[in-house]
């Protein structure tokens, strides 16, 4: 184990990541009951004292790979893939 860090900072940042996934948590709640209100026909915006919540509707394109691999073949899918390195950083508690 690399000691050159020091240990507090590892537990600092554990302990953040922690309180972010619960304040996303929170934050998940709420914008979901905007948009379950929204499109039930509520509120299009919502106005706090600070901020405004907007429900927006929108279509998204996603590229279905096991659909194009199924009809072009997997060289084909390959041809036109890029990989590159990803490095990062894994927390688990003890």
């Amino acid at each position: 184990m690399n000691n050159d860090l020091n240990i507090n900072s590892v537990d600092t940042l554990g302990s953040l990541l922690a309180q972010i996934a619960d304040l996303t948590k929170q934050a998940d709640a709420i914008k979901d009951s905007i948009k379950d209100s929204a499109s039930k026909g509520g509120a299009k915006v919502v106005e706090g004292a600070l901020f405004k919540a907007t429900y927006i509707e929108s279509n998204r394109s996603v590229f279905d790979k096991d659909a194009f691999i199924k009809e072009f073949g997997a060289d084909a899918y390959a041809k036109f893939t890029k990989v590159s390195a990803v490095f990062s950083v894994k927390v688990t508690s003890k």
